[in-house]
């Protein structure tokens, strides 16, 4: 089964292909498809929710490639920022007007961490509790109704990076199921226990028993 997945996000595309690793899907990408970027792009995620993020980046990419396409919106819940960076996660710096520091998406992951330690400066670690979410959406055609999939997994923010791996906040986010940061755990440990790892096992539980 072909299967377009809508990311341009080169750590996430590689965490998706170890996920679907050995399954009977072909999974193709934007850059696979010829795909350009195109401006309307920019405004695809401008939902209240991980849901409506998702479901929208999956019908507009449904529609420019002509296959069934998976989306995920994800991004980092704060409980001492009352949810922030949340939605935003992807997007931190830039939308609190901090700029990008930068094009390449390291330089985003860098700015958005800084802002991130400058809004829990002087909390806690008590109060630094935190949970990354992902919501997958999964449409067979443009029109159909999404099938959806949210799992989250909890942690807590450091108050400096730790490890090499992994991207977005994954430095500064410990997990409780590992006892170390994302970017300390090896791909493995990271999948079986990370928001999108469980949110994709769940989505190709479903995918598997649609292909039967």
């Amino acid at each position: 089964m072909k299967l377009f997945v809508a990311t341009r996000n080169e750590g996430k595309a590689r965490e998706i292909r170890e996920l679907f690793s050995g399954l009977p899907f072909q999974l193709m990408f934007p850059q696979q498809q010829f795909l350009e970027r195109l401006p309307e792009e920019r405004d695809l995620e401008q939902g209240m929710s991980f849901a409506e993020n998702a479901i929208a980046k999956a019908r507009y990419f449904a529609k420019r490639s002509g296959l069934p396409t998976v989306a995920e919106d994800s991004g980092l819940e704060v409980e001492a920022l009352e949810g922030a960076p949340g939605i935003h996660s992807a997007r931190y710096a830039h939308f609190h007007g901090e700029g990008r520091r930068g094009k390449g998406e390291g330089d985003i992951d860098a700015a958005n961490n800084a802002l991130l330690l400058e809004r829990l400066a002087g909390v806690p670690e008590e109060r630094r509790t935190a949970r990354y979410r992902c919501v997958a959406a999964f449409l067979e055609t443009p029109t159909a109704a999404p099938q959806l999939v949210d799992a989250a997994t909890e942690g807590r923010v450091l108050t400096e990076p730790r490890g090499a791996g992994g991207f977005g906040y994954d430095p500064l986010f410990f997990s409780t199921d590992l006892g170390m940061t994302f970017a300390e755990a090896p791909p493995a440990a990271k999948h079986r226990v990370s928001h999108r790892g469980r949110a994709f096992r769940a989505l190709i539980e479903v995918l598997l028993r649609r292909s039967k």
